[in-house]
């Protein structure tokens, strides 16, 4: 038995379709002479005539008419074996982006460990790669929660619930302290970021006002992590900072107190809200089992 090609399999499926040599022609961009050569090739083919031509059309024989069952059939197996195929080709390929202060490192371990043959890629993100995940740029977000923009459409995994701390210079009249309230630093400015349309509701939780309702100061603005702890070991003002981050540490002039009458934050896990990678699903058991809680 000659073997198929499904080049002509579908140029017999356009053509039975519209019963019309002429405007199956023009659908395919082919000259028509050229596509009646083809359809004659299947016939020759399957040794079977398909169609009856007359003025008015081209119309399905009874055996044309059981090969378009078959003919669909085929053409959709053909598809599905393509996109199979491709979805295999990338199943082992994944890059994770995150975000400043996530610790990815023992997830990304764990994930590699698993799958020796597979190509992870990690990206560190900044605060301007917002459209990373729509652009395809990267397969996961690790970020915290809430966000500083606006992430609707996307799917979010709760990793884990990190309390924050209050990170202080080691000479400072707080120190040592076991923990402290909101009321303790009320008077102390807080680190300033520019995030030019960042959230609200992410600028309360890392920004609170006093307790009392007052005016709490300014603390100075900066633009990078490493200024960020410069300003608080000067004595300029104080951050908040996730206690599973532990940037801060590789300064001995930093110290961290636990703050006990303010809401943790959450790390998360995005992606896309349809994803055929497999390999984002292994990270996720990666990320839920390795990551710090």
């Amino acid at each position: 038995m000659a073997d198929l090609d499904l080049r002509l399999v579908r140029y017999f499926t356009v053509v039975a379709t519209h019963q019309h040599i002429g405007r199956a022609a023009a659908e395919l961009h082919l000259a028509q002479p050229s596509l009646s050569r083809q359809i004659q090739r299947l016939e020759d083919q399957l040794g079977v005539r398909l169609f009856d031509r007359t003025a008015h059309g081209s119309h399905l024989t009874p055996a044309g008419r059981a090969f378009l069952v078959q003919a669909n059939e085929l053409l959709g197996a053909a598809r599905h074996a393509v996109t199979s195929a491709r979805a295999a080709a990338t199943s082992g390929t994944i890059t994770i982006g995150y975000m400043p202060g996530l610790p990815v490192t023992p997830a990304v371990r764990d994930l590699r460990e698993r799958h020796p043959d597979a190509e992870i890629h990690t990206r560190y993100l900044t605060w301007e790669d917002t459209r990373c995940l729509a652009e395809h740029r990267v397969d996961v977000v690790l970020a915290w929660q809430p966000f500083v923009f606006p992430m609707e459409g996307y799917r979010v995994t709760v990793l884990y619930e990190d309390p924050r701390l209050l990170v202080v210079p080691t000479t400072h009249a707080l120190a040592g302290r076991t923990s402290v309230t909101l009321a303790d630093f009320a008077d102390e400015p807080l680190v300033e970021f520019p995030m030019p349309g960042a959230s609200a509701e992410w600028r309360a939780f890392w920004w609170p006002e006093r307790p009392d309702g007052g005016r709490r100061p300014v603390g100075p603005t900066v633009h990078t992590v490493q200024d960020k702890f410069e300003v608080v070991a000067c004595g300029k003002a104080v951050i908040m900072h996730p206690r599973s981050d532990q940037s801060f540490l590789i300064r001995p002039d930093l110290t961290s107190i636990p703050i006990d009458d303010f809401p943790p934050c959450h790390a998360v896990m995005l992606t896309r809200p349809v994803e055929d990678n497999s390999m984002v699903d292994e990270f996720r058991k990666s990320a839920l089992s390795c990551l710090p809680g």
